[in-house]
């Protein structure tokens, strides 16, 4: 299981189960979107998908927080990119860039509850992005699973035995 991790080269002889593949190509795609969506549209996504109270901040805690999220949101960005690049190149690298995302996932997970934010009365509701990622989660820890199982067999032809 760890070769299929850790492969000893990145090439384009991806080994895992297709449908992997599958669940693969719209985690990164909404990942990216999200990375995008953050840098560009700070304030919305903390106040909408993250349920941050930025206006309960002073106008100099809010601008360096919009700041700091938009910085996070581009950091966001680099392992879909990465994951853009092992799908098109180096498929082999599909089970690692898994396990990438499930580590950023469950670490902002981990995060979140070691450091809560306290809202105000607007923001007593569970942000819509936590749904989201949970789902998310599960699709990834699905994918990577697949991504770990060996391939059935196929013919010359590409029809299955």
């Amino acid at each position: 299981m760890l070769d299929r991790i850790f492969p000893k080269q990145f090439d384009n002889a991806y080994r895992g189960h297709r449908l992997a593949i599958w669940l693969f190509v719209p985690v990164v795609l909404v990942k990216a979107a999200q990375g995008v969506n953050s840098a560009i549209n700070p304030r919305l996504v903390m106040t909408t998908a993250d349920g941050i109270p930025v206006d309960s901040f002073n106008a100099a805690g809010a601008e360096a927080a919009v700041a700091l999220f938009a910085t996070l949101g581009l950091y966001v960005l680099i392992l879909p990119l990465v994951s853009a690049a092992a799908l098109i190149r180096y498929r082999t690298m599909i089970p690692f860039m898994y396990l990438m995302l499930l580590i950023v996932q469950l670490g902002s997970f981990a995060l979140r509850f070691a450091h809560p934010l306290a809202g105000s009365s607007a923001y007593q509701a569970t942000p819509i992005g936590l749904y989201i990622n949970l789902g998310f989660l599960a699709v990834m820890l699905v994918g990577f699973a697949l991504s770990l199982l060996r391939a059935a067999p196929t013919t010359p032809n590409g029809a299955q035995p």
